[in-house]
């Protein structure tokens, strides 16, 4: 400033001049020369007029003003400040660190030259970035430099990271979006008790805060504590301010109320969640599998596989998994039916496998293993082997391996038991009794091989 009464002046000189240059009135360039004129050497006057000229995005102005700045103090580390933030606003990240490093070196004491400097560094180097905010440390210990870092961090995807910074940092002084960014960043950790305490202690402060809210919902009915997450479901859809809802909270709202055997609520959830804006299909396919497995825990199997083939086809690309969870359904179904609308089920559990053999010819052997169970199922007592061709057809993959896997053993042993017995039946005993051998073979302690052996022998 030119003279001891300039300083007064301007706060006020500042604030008018700043709303002229957002209003742009007809007549902006006269007002803005008379500002200048006034105030060529007035560094505080000059980086306001830049920084009003950089808010309207009028780029070009907000430089000439910077320079302004600079010509009347070339050690101006606001000056420098703003032209970082210039260079930043047109995606120029390097330009703009080396902005914010004059800063630095002008004014090392400066905080925001620091947290500019790693905000833009992270994307180069996060580790760099925080480098930098631990030279703040030194310069300035009492400024909260583990909060600083455990943003930038958590702006970098870096959640672990960020969690052990905002860890360090005073919990008391952190603000809302730092709070917020702690309890997410422990959440994503899926260190959820953690999270939650986090998110409490952000409720104790601000009880009608949605992110909190939202948080110790999602971590209550992660941990599975089902009575506290309809709580705070509760508390985020009816109590808190400026709540905006996704298909995500509905689908955690199915969730809660599903692990609490609230059944029609939770269906209720999951379709308000596919009403909700989903922005690919994957996602969508997501909540419709959600929706099935409510169904299938409410044992309503015909709206259960009606929406498994709803979620097939949302889905697009299916693998064998796919196809042969949608087997499994009916399955279920079927133990919940009789006579010949349970074969009706097992049958169709059997087309799956039959389509899927034809599809993903890599799981012929679990196929194979699959259609002899359902032929059991639907032969209980053994009386037409059903199951034989298939279980002889599994034997018949897997014996010639001569390295065998724990799953591969699993399966002879069922096999062999159920040829072993369908031999029994016809009155064979040497095949019979070849079959239990070859169980105490793999398990020499297999009671089922050992009684039966001594039937075969009688």
């Amino acid at each position: 400033p030119l003279n001891p009464g300039a300083q007064d002046e301007n706060p006020a000189t500042i604030d008018a001049i700043t709303k002229v240059i957002k209003s742009k009135p007809a007549d902006l360039e006269d007002q803005v020369k008379a500002v200048y004129k006034k105030n060529k050497k007035n560094v505080d006057v000059l980086i306001a007029m830049g920084r009003a000229f950089l808010d309207v995005k009028d780029t070009a102005n907000a430089i000439q003003y910077a320079d302004y700045a600079l010509k009347a103090d070339k050690k101006s580390a606001a000056a420098f400040i703003l032209k970082g933030d210039i260079a930043a606003l047109n995606n120029d990240g390097g330009q703009a660190a080396g902005y914010y490093n004059q800063a630095i070196y002008f004014d090392p004491k400066n905080p925001e030259a620091y947290y500019k400097y790693a905000n833009v560094y992270r994307k180069i180097s996060p580790s760099e970035a925080v480098g930098r905010l631990e030279e703040l440390r030194t310069q300035r210990p009492d400024i909260a430099v583990d909060a600083m870092i455990g943003h930038i961090y958590y702006i970098s995807n870096e959640f672990d990271k960020a969690a052990e910074s905002y860890a360090k940092a005073d919990r008391s002084k952190l603000d809302e979006r730092q709070l917020t960014e702690y309890a997410m960043a422990l959440y994503f950790g899926q260190k959820y008790s953690e999270s939650l305490e986090v998110a409490k202690f952000g409720l104790g402060k601000m009880p009608r805060d949605a992110a909190f809210n939202r948080l110790a919902f999602f971590n209550c009915t992660d941990m599975k504590d089902y009575t506290n997450a309809l709580a705070y479901a509760d508390a985020l859809f009816n109590k808190s301010d400026s709540a905006k809802f996704s298909y995500y909270d509905y689908t955690y709202y199915g969730n809660a109320y599903n692990g609490n055997k609230e059944y029609a609520k939770a269906i209720e959830m999951y379709k308000e969640a596919l009403k909700q804006n989903i922005d690919n299909n994957e996602k969508r396919a997501g909540v419709i599998k959600q929706l099935s497995d409510c169904y299938i825990e409410n044992e309503d199997f015909t709206n259960a596989i009606d929406t498994y083939n709803e979620y097939l086809k949302t889905l697009g690309t299916t693998s064998a998994n796919d196809m042969a969870e949608l087997a499994q359904i009916y399955i279920q179904f079927a133990d919940t039916l009789k006579d010949a609308k349970r074969i009706e089920m097992f049958k169709k559990a059997e087309q799956v496998y039959v389509d899927m053999e034809s599809k993903y010819p890599d799981a012929l052997e679990y196929v194979t293993f699959m259609r002899a169970r359902v032929n059991s199922y639907m032969d209980p007592e053994t009386k037409e082997g059903l199951a034989k061709p298939y279980y002889d057809k599994v034997v018949g993959m897997i014996e010639p391996r001569a390295e065998k896997s724990a799953s591969d053993n699993a399966r002879l042993v069922e096999c062999y038991r159920y040829l072993g017995y369908y031999y029994l039946l016809k009155e064979d005993k040497a095949t019979s009794a070849s079959y239990w051998n070859k169980i105490l073979a793999i398990d020499p302690n297999n009671e089922i091989a050992k009684q039966a052996l001594t039937i075969t022998k009688k």
